[in-house]
């Protein structure tokens, strides 16, 4: 049960977030205001009736609005507004540092240049009272050859990102379907993640690991159905992004009581606590560590270890990691 002091203790400990996809961030009340600016024609008469709208059955219906939404994107201005929204909402959750997905192939099949995407969304990081960093997302129900084009796209702004990963519909496009853009994005020196085990078995688990070579597993709540992908994640210390309340939302687990966040906790996996798409799923980082730790037998000690955690799996350089370490170390020592 969740009580004042570890609900205080949750808010203001620093923590890294690192599953948030951008585009998953745009309010509908922000929807709106761009589609106003843009003269964009929304299927909703109202931010209460898009709102509405945000009852999904699986990750394919989220996905069919979450697409929708992102058609009011069109300037760079537009890209950075959104961007700023969520690190402002970020900062107030104490996130120290955070590293956001976008799905430029989202945009540039509009017709939107990825030049305008990623200038948008790279300069709301400049600006940004904590530090923020940019990872390319591909979509996996795209052809790798379609991924290939992104990532030779991207070449010209490769200083405004640090890594790849992978996203979108997740069953029926296994990790490997995408096993040359991540080597290609490997040779480049660009960190490497992917969405696995989610929706998809614990065979997407190993493939992201074995052929793509990812660094971080995002999700991945369905490796205990493995117990020697368990055995061989706690081994490697590979990271987990869990995002407790996307996994409610998309029907993972029914309620967060039979969430498997402590039970990974418990057998030693480097599990962090994200929120995915959080104006779609109910809530910001700490919200999502509020609903995980009001019904799960989580206390400060689990906390102090999340913490840990997300700044253990950033992609840093490891002196400021020492330093993010420290920060948490010294928050719970007079907390």
């Amino acid at each position: 049960m969740l009580d004042d002091r570890l609900r205080t203790l949750l808010q203001n400990m620093p923590k890294a977030e690192l599953h948030i996809h951008i585009e998953g961030s745009l309010e509908p009340e922000l929807i709106f205001a761009l589609a106003q600016r843009n003269n964009v024609q929304l299927a909703y008469a109202s931010v209460e009736a898009l709102r509405d709208a945000y009852a999904f059955s699986d990750l394919q219906s989220f996905l069919d609005i979450y697409y929708a939404g992102a058609s009011v994107l069109l300037t760079e201005q537009d890209f950075y507004d959104m961007t700023a929204a969520y690190l402002a909402r970020a900062h107030a959750d104490n996130v120290r540092h955070t590293e956001i997905f976008f799905d430029p192939q989202t945009h540039t099949a509009r017709g939107v240049p990825f030049e305008t995407v990623i200038n948008g969304i790279w300069r709301a990081c400049q600006d940004a009272p904590l530090s923020a960093e940019l990872i390319m997302c591909f979509l996996r129900h795209l052809s790798e050859d379609d991924a290939i084009a992104t990532l030779d796209e991207s070449l010209p702004y490769r200083d405004k990102f640090i890594g790849v990963g992978l996203d979108s519909s997740e069953v029926g496009h296994p990790p490997e379907k995408f096993a040359r853009v991540f080597e290609r994005a490997r040779n480049l020196g660009l960190r490497l993640v992917a969405h696995a085990g989610e929706e998809g078995p614990p065979a997407y688990i190993e493939s992201a690991l074995d052929v793509l070579k990812v660094e971080r597993i995002d999700h991945g709540v369905r490796s205990l159905e493995s117990p020697a992908l368990v055995e061989r994640l706690v081994r490697e210390q590979m990271a987990l992004t869990v995002c407790p309340l996307s996994n409610i939302k998309l029907r993972v687990f029914d309620v967060m009581g039979s969430h498997n966040l402590r039970t990974l906790l418990g057998a030693g996996l480097a599990v962090t606590v994200n929120s995915d798409d959080p104006a779609y799923f109910g809530g910001y980082v700490n919200e999502n560590y509020f609903a995980a730790f009001d019904a799960l037998p989580l206390d400060a000690t689990h906390a102090r270890q999340l913490a840990r955690n997300s700044f253990q799996a950033a992609f840093i350089d490891p002196e400021r990691k020492r330093a993010f370490l420290a920060e948490v170390d010294d928050f719970f020592a007079t907390a």
